[in-house]
């Protein structure tokens, strides 16, 4: 049976407003642009060129031009386009045209949410693209830039990864430090299902092949694998398999209910193979947020 492709993400225009003009009231200061206002006619025309100078996946239309638009409502913006379209160097993003200071005075932020969301879809493509051959989806963390987390996460989807919970409020992640106090994996697992509404997700962290076995014997339905070598992962895979009675390898995976595998810990670009090659279902890391470089994207000014 073919799988469902997953619909593209969007961003509503709504859901950033706030956030640029925080971010443009941030930039502007207690006077405004002044550079600009000291240089700049208020009737100057000019038009700019949105344009990508390295390879990569677009990211961040929306706030760009939320950015240009906060500033100035008849801002012209032009792009032929979608977030998650594929960029080389030289690719016209969008043009941007009106009043010159308007398009002075929002470039650095549109630029900055342009390069930074285009840098994360950019290297969760990369490390999606390496475990292309296995079921395993490359997923965030919560690890984020403070106040960008939903766009972030939305660049991860652009760039082919999944994600991971948004907050503390969307699923339960028992980690080490709960065990530790709540007693250990058995009890730890039972006051979650105890707690829990029937569509709140409870996922459990283990560092040991052992607690991986306690964890299946308690009956988690995900349990995150921290800081595995492969060959742990493959035998944590393998004993998935037999407790649920399958056949590891192979198409088991979407055989039976069983017990969703997440490895996450020591994920780079040099071993996210080997990982996903273990026969888990997710890999998280922080990296595809946290570490992305931007993408180099420049706008150059032409007088109108």
């Amino acid at each position: 049976m073919t799988a469902t492709a997953p619909h593209p993400p969007e961003l509503p225009a709504l859901l950033v407003e706030d956030q640029v003009r925080a971010a443009l009231a941030e930039d502007l200061g207690r006077a405004g642009d002044v550079t600009t206002l000291a240089t700049i006619g208020p009737d100057r025309q000019a038009s700019a060129v949105l344009a990508a100078r390295e390879p990569g996946v677009l990211a961040g239309l929306t706030l760009v031009q939320a950015a240009f638009r906060l500033i100035d409502p008849t801002i012209r913006f032009d792009t032929p386009l979608a977030d998650g379209a594929p960029l080389s160097a030289g690719t016209v993003i969008a043009t941007v045209s009106g009043r010159a200071r308007a398009l002075l005075s929002a470039e650095r932020v549109a630029l900055n949410y342009l390069m930074h969301l285009s840098g994360v879809a950019s290297l969760t493509a990369r490390f999606a693209a390496e475990i292309a051959h296995t079921h395993a989806r490359i997923t965030c963390t919560r690890k984020t830039l403070p106040g960008l987390r939903g766009v972030e996460k939305y660049a991860v989807r652009l760039g082919g990864g999944s994600n991971h919970r948004f907050g503390l409020d969307d699923a339960i992640l028992i980690k080490d430090n709960h065990i530790a106090v709540a007693g250990g994996i058995a009890p730890a697992l039972a006051a979650a299902r105890a707690y829990a509404g029937h569509l709140l997700r409870i996922e459990i962290e283990v560092d040991t092949l052992d607690q991986f076995r306690e964890a299946l014997a308690a009956g988690a339905e995900v349990v995150l694998l921290d800081n595995m070598t492969p060959d742990q992962l493959a035998e944590a895979v393998a004993l998935n398999a037999a407790h649920h009675g399958l056949i590891a390898g192979g198409d088991y995976v979407h055989a039976v209910k069983r017990t969703v595998l997440e490895a996450s810990g020591n994920v780079a670009l040099s071993t996210v193979r080997a990982i996903a090659e273990s026969g888990v279902d997710f890999i998280s890391t922080s990296k595809i947020t946290m570490a992305a470089p931007t993408l180099d994207i420049g706008l150059d000014i032409a007088m109108a």
